[in-house]
């Protein structure tokens, strides 16, 4: 913002006190100027001028900030000097024009409308307080003239009016449109909170389970079998590097210094998030823990949408953590993916303890699955099966997704 627009701005926000100013200015040179119209008065004209002048000008004061009340003043003197004093235009008749301008500008609609009727009610008036010894085209003449200025003051006051209407618009829409930004910006903060928490639960859940599991297991077994006791120590180390490896990964997009984050990328430490592909991996993992689970493909694999294989993936590692972490003892666990035409369905079952199962019931599993779900336009449902045990099984759409060239319609088990 330059000098000149800082001043604009500083006017607009002390609009009376600029005015006033204005207005005293005004004064000290028309006040001089209309008394001196000695012999256009008809009684001690020096000081009749000289109110006349002070009383049509005073009023300009308040020309911005009550526009109405002050053309009201002013029309007001300007009929009283034509009807009592002199049908004579004066120097101090100008603000009426100024008066009609500010109006238009700043005031209602119909209050400039009625000043420009006034307007013309008043060139009427002056053709006919004429001196009746004057020709009647004479003053015609003035009535024509003084219709025509105030025409002409109206006009210009109605296009700056529109050029301020418009401004004012602009300025009103970069409001709300900077309004919006920072909303949208708050709503996409808290989503991206959200994802980190559902990650954060998932990576976290997922690894303490399968760390706890293997240390009572380690435990248990040191006294009699010392190999499986080392296993399980190597079991816990290889997650808890994995569990570190993925916290670093997700937490370094909250870092603030893109330099840092530029470097890691450039070092080969952040790596793509886990999909479909690695559900044999996680598999793995929990048979590492003395777990048996069954992986079982149907179907055709197609590339998924972005996002749907991540899904996939946590709500596979999430059931298999509630299953680590209710199901009991040795339970038989099935982990089934089976590619449809428009969508893939994953389905994880166990013969555990099912609804005899209790929780803390501070957890947020279930409803971070559900909430994946419903993400990508999908359904998830979880519940005990009828006999014992419990199921969890989702339903996502793959629309968009084209058939791997490569993959072969099949179905195996691995045990």
């Amino acid at each position: 913002m330059n000098t000149w627009e800082r001043l604009l701005a500083w006017g607009e926000q002390h609009r009376f006190a600029v005015d006033a100013c204005g207005t005293l200015a005004l004064l000290a040179l028309v006040v001089p100027t209309t008394a001196s119209f000695n012999d256009a008065l008809i009684y001690d004209s020096t000081r009749s001028g000289a109110l006349l002048a002070v009383l049509l000008v005073t009023p300009l004061a308040w020309r911005r900030v009550a526009p109405t009340l002050s053309a009201v003043a002013v029309y007001t003197v300007a009929l009283c000097q034509i009807v009592f004093v002199t049908p004579l235009a004066l120097p101090a008749d100008f603000a009426v024009l100024a008066a009609l301008y500010s109006v238009t500008v700043h005031g209602p609609r119909w209050a400039h409308r009625v000043a420009m009727a006034s307007s013309l009610v008043g060139a009427v008036a002056l053709g006919l307080a004429v001196d009746p010894r004057r020709s009647l085209p004479g003053a015609t003449a003035a009535a024509v003239f003084v219709a025509t200025f105030s025409l002409a003051v109206w006009a210009f006051g109605l296009v700056r009016r529109a050029r301020r209407e418009t401004v004012e618009a602009l300025v009103d829409r970069a409001q709300r449109l900077e309004v919006e930004r920072d909303q949208q910006a708050q709503l996409a903060t808290a989503a991206e909170r959200a994802r980190i928490a559902r990650e954060m639960h998932d990576i976290v859940a997922h690894s303490l389970s399968v760390v706890i599991a293997q240390a009572d297991g380690g435990r248990y077994a040191a006294a009699s079998d010392p190999a499986a006791a080392q296993r399980a120590l190597a079991t816990i180390a290889e997650t808890g590097r994995a569990a570190l490896t993925d916290m670093r990964r997700l937490l370094g997009v909250l870092r603030d210094e893109p330099g840092e984050a530029r470097s890691s990328s450039a070092a080969g430490t952040v790596v793509p998030q886990p999909a479909e592909g690695d559900l044999d991996a996680l598999v793995e993992q929990v048979r590492a823990s003395g777990t048996q689970v069954s992986l079982v493909r149907m179907g055709a694999p197609r590339a998924l949408p972005p996002g749907v294989g991540l899904t996939v993936y946590r709500i596979a590692q999430e059931s298999l953590t509630n299953v680590l972490k209710h199901a009991g003892p040795d339970p038989q666990v099935t982990l089934m993916v089976q590619w449809q035409s428009e969508s893939i369905a994953l389905e994880i079952t166990d013969d555990g303890r099912g609804a005899a199962a209790e929780g803390d019931g501070q957890g947020h599993g279930l409803r971070g699955m559900r909430e994946r779900a419903s993400m990508f336009g999908g359904t998830l449902s979880a519940g005990p099966r009828p006999g014992g045990g419990f199921r969890v099984r989702a339903l996502l759409p793959t629309t968009g997704g084209v058939t791997s060239a490569a993959a072969q319609p099949q179905e195996q088990e691995t045990a």
